[in-house]
């Protein structure tokens, strides 16, 4: 299977890890996304080389901005990547920017998506973890 893993922050990171390893230890095909949402070189090989993460295949220097200016460019240059590599699945982690844009460009795209996220799922709804997740997981128990 070729999947896409979609990266851009420090949590990010942690979290694919342990997921990259699996997938090549599985012979299936990753391509490591980073959509350069923490973009200081120096940090992002502190965790790239600190957890063994292979070097991303596409580093998309979308860089700072406001979070619709910033979302909006992780969008595009994705969605370019996406278009061109075709994976079988993305994988997105957590609740951030790059989050909300790859699963979003994905589901444009018609592409699965995995939403990977290690914390526990808040019971009232109204935090901004559950709107990510509701828009990129496509349902829960709620019936969204």
């Amino acid at each position: 299977m070729r999947v896409a893993s979609i990266v851009g922050v420090r949590p990010n990171f942690i979290k694919l890890a342990p997921v990259s390893k699996e997938l090549r230890k599985e012979k299936h095909e990753e391509v490591v996304i980073h959509t350069g949402q923490h973009y200081d070189y120096g940090m992002n090989k502190t965790f790239f080389d600190g957890f063994r993460i292979p070097e991303p295949d596409y580093h998309l220097g979308a860089g700072s901005g406001s979070h619709g200016y910033q979302t909006g460019e992780m969008l595009k240059r994705i969605e370019e990547v996406l278009m061109k590599e075709k994976p079988d699945l993305v994988l997105v982690f957590g609740d951030t920017n790059t989050t909300l844009a790859g699963g979003l460009a994905a589901c444009k795209l018609q592409i699965k998506v995995g939403p990977l996220e290690t914390n526990l799922k808040p019971e009232d709804g109204d935090i901004i973890f559950d709107t990510f997740e509701l828009k990129i997981g496509g349902g829960d128990e709620r019936g969204s």
